[in-house]
């Protein structure tokens, strides 16, 4: 049970009207072997600053991806916070897209790695604003570096976790997996090689499906391998600072578990549900698993409608002392 106070979604009345498209400018932050590249949209005077850190695999700054996502959440969300005054810094990963340079091999990555990003993005993005501290908004895998960056990040006016796994990876994993039917003669070989990852071992795919040969292929089992070992939840426990975990009723990758996972782990989260929201922070129509999944092509239809007012209302009313 979620003991957590609901936060609700009301527009901030001060930024609700509306305004021009936002300023937006390249930014760019120190990586291990060349610079990492982003896209800022300065606060307005007084407002906060939000890095937006992505999710899993080829995910750029805008939320898109090659496979197969096209949904242009971040850039939207960007946008949207932009209306209220509230600044936004969206960043490619190391060694993909912009950031491309910053490493020779964007697989060989561990989450260690992706928080000193994190601290390297917050340094840039306090010297380019003047704000004494920014907050931190994960999507997905991103909030699993949100939270380790809490831990080790100086800095923080604190964390925005939006759709973010509580539980450990290889439990969601699984779930994601028995869920479909169809993935009804894969899942021993998927249920040996999570384990196995999980146990630190590498393992040869080369008899397995395809499908399940790109999702363990041997390029990424170091990183899978270290992703297994952090547990979500026990870094929510050690945290000390204002935080949202915000989950869509029609996620069809991370589920009520993972949010409710969070805020058991620290009482002190807020937690803002979203009925119709999806993964890619659409609405889509209620059980409606065609819709659902058409909408990560979509870039068009606009996000879920509460949530742009209920991070802002969040971040407005915790974190006004601290910008």
């Amino acid at each position: 049970m979620i003991s957590q106070r609901l936060i609700s979604a009301v527009a901030l009345c001060a930024f609700t009207a509306a305004a021009p498209a936002a300023a937006q400018e390249t930014l760019t932050a120190p990586g291990p072997q060349g610079d990492l590249a982003g896209t800022l949209i300065a606060p307005q005077e007084g407002r906060p600053l939000v890095l937006i850190i992505p999710g899993s695999g080829p995910t750029d700054r805008d939320g898109n991806s090659p496979m197969g996502v096209a949904a242009a959440p971040y850039r939207l969300l960007a946008e949207g916070l932009a209306n209220r005054g509230i600044g936004t810094l969206r960043i490619d990963k190391r060694g993909m897209f912009g950031s491309a340079k910053a490493t020779a091999d964007a697989n060989a990555v561990t989450i260690s790695d992706y928080v000193a990003d994190t601290a390297a993005w917050v340094d840039a993005a306090r010297q380019a604003t003047g704000r004494e501290c920014i907050w931190l908004l994960g999507h997905s895998e991103g909030g699993l570096v949100a939270l380790a960056s809490a831990v080790h990040t100086q800095n923080l006016c604190g964390l925005v976790l939006v759709a973010v796994p509580g539980r450990t990876f290889g439990t969601v994993l699984r779930e994601q997996l028995h869920s479909n039917p169809a993935n009804g003669p894969l899942l021993a070989d998927a249920d040996s090689a999570i384990t196995a990852l999980e146990g630190g071992e590498r393992i040869d795919v080369s008899s397995f499906h395809p499908a399940l040969q790109q999702l363990f292929a041997p390029a990424i089992q170091g990183f899978l391998i270290d992703l297994l070992a952090h547990d979500p939840a026990q870094l929510a426990a050690s945290i000390d600072l204002p935080v949202l975990v915000v989950q869509g009723g029609e996620d069809l990758q991370v589920s009520k578990a993972d949010a409710a996972a969070l805020t058991a782990a620290n009482p002190d989260f807020r937690y803002l549900e979203i009925p119709a929201m999806n993964h890619v922070l659409k609405s889509v129509p209620q059980g409606d698993v065609a819709a659902n999944r058409a909408s990560y092509g979509d870039p068009s239809l606009p996000l879920a409608e509460e949530l742009v007012d209920g991070i802002a209302e969040f971040i407005s009313e915790l974190g006004a002392s601290e910008q």
